[in-house]
């Protein structure tokens, strides 16, 4: 199959996880709206005009014609004004005529036994259950797609097979010829180690773990040790000495840690110049959660610092900065990942396969993390708005006051329409950098 279809299916593959990825996060919301007796009137997927739709009992079910998004319109969703009961504004103000409008149409469908199915009326508790059900979906996905991605791909792990046997001692940044006097062979070379050979014993001790035998190769630096290979279906024991060598010192991140002048990390160890194979290997129940605990960790740091990554952004997409690999992308800049992934002939199809599932999961994480963010328009905001509600009316009973009633969020849309216009203009951004200085993960 052509590079050209793989890139494509990679893309299809991964647009239509993120359909589906929306569609379930809208049936979040819609399934406990119904369970409290909530009248869903819309269920749409995509927003502009309308591509199909069907109705279903009280639901109309369709989709639109940009896939960015969705939503579930429940009746009722602002309260009416607090003074007379209507919908109108009680002034003419502009902040005063956009509350207006937003209030209109949450009741303009209200009819004749809906007054206890409006969504304002609910219990706050209920109200926070129906707004979390969206991002709840997308976690209860992103944990599934992390837990097929670890008990049944399994994630690349070196094994005790060698992959390579360097030829000649080198210095970081050197090269020498295999064919040249100034070859000094290591000591897998010396030892006559070679590629394919399965590693089961050093210094008398059973090798189990690529990571174990790595700690007792530097261990052992100038010290003549034995070593036993599975070579053909048969053992091959030799004698190496590891040779002091100064190797590159690692960080928590899996980066060339730096000292405190800031320049690179190195430490002398024992050194024998051989490579592990790398397999996928399949991981037990109880790595999911704390994986997807790990991804979610990181998608939070990223929004909570969104600000200054969008900046960084900006500043490599008109310079000739880098970008940042583990900034922000846009769903172009995705699509563009997931092609190149699909097409790397040079890896096996499992781990390609398996890559997209993991790509599909972290976007999933994304979009519960992201959707959190106490402001509107998103889920986290109108969660916010319920609280606020629920402590007034706390505060108030706590005092013996009236009863406030239930918060009128629709006065906060002009914020709403700020911070929509806001993510626009960053997902403009992003789709320009991912087209003009699009990030580069595969060097």
């Amino acid at each position: 199959m052509s590079p050209v279809v793989l890139f494509i299916l990679g893309v299809v593959f991964v647009v239509i996880g993120i359909a589906v990825s929306i569609a379930l996060h809208e049936v979040g919301h819609l399934v406990p709206a119904k369970l409290f007796k909530v009248r869903v009137t819309k269920y749409m997927i995509g927003f502009g005009p309308t591509l199909w739709s069907k109705r279903r009992g009280e639901t109309e079910y369709g989709v639109k014609a940009i896939p960015l998004g969705g939503f579930v319109s429940m009746i009722g969703m602002y309260p009416p004004n607090k003074t007379d009961g209507s919908v109108r504004p009680s002034s003419t103000g502009m902040f005063q005529s956009l509350a207006s409008d937003a209030r209109s149409l949450a009741h303009e469908e209200i009819g004749p036994g809906d007054e206890n199915r409006v969504f304002y009326r609910l219990p706050v508790w209920k109200k926070v259950i129906i707004m979390l059900g969206g991002p709840a979906m997308n976690l209860l996905i992103g944990v599934a797609l992390t837990a097929v991605l670890l008990m049944g791909f399994g994630v690349a792990a070196s094994t005790t097979t060698i992959a390579d046997v360097s030829k000649c001692q080198v210095k970081a940044g050197q090269t020498v010829d295999p064919n040249s006097a100034d070859c000094k062979p290591t000591p897998a070379a010396a030892a006559g180690l070679k590629p394919n050979d399965r590693i089961t014993s050093f210094d008398g001790k059973t090798v189990t773990s690529w990571e174990e035998l790595t700690g007792w190769i530097r261990a052992s630096a100038d010290r003549p040790v034995s070593i036993t290979v599975e070579r053909d279906g048969a053992p091959v024991t030799t004698t190496v000495t590891p040779v002091l060598s100064a190797r590159p010192v690692l960080g928590q991140d899996g980066r060339q840690a730096k000292d405190a002048a800031g320049k690179p990390s190195y430490q002398d160890v024992g050194f024998l110049g051989i490579g592990a194979q790398t397999a996928l290997v399949q991981q037990p129940a109880t790595a999911v959660l704390p994986l997807a605990g790990e991804n979610i960790k990181q998608i939070a740091g990223v929004v909570l610092n969104l600000p200054a990554r969008v900046a960084g952004v900006a500043q490599a997409a008109f310079s000739e900065e880098p970008r940042d690999p583990n900034g922000p992308i846009s769903v172009v800049g995705v699509g563009r990942v997931a092609g190149e992934v699909a097409a790397m002939e040079q890896v096996p199809l499992q781990s390609r396969v398996a890559a997209l599932v993991g790509l599909l999961g972290g976007l999933n994480f994304a979009l519960a993390v992201f959707n959190l963010v106490p402001l509107l328009p998103l889920d986290g905001g109108h969660v916010a708005g319920a609280l606020y509600e629920g402590a007034r009316r706390r505060i108030a009973k706590l005092f013996g006051r009236p009863d406030p009633g239930a918060f009128d969020i629709a006065k906060l849309l002009p914020v709403t329409y700020v911070v929509a216009v806001l993510l626009m203009g960053i997902s403009a951004l992003l789709i320009y950098a991912d087209i003009v200085k699009p990030v580069n993960l595969f060097g």
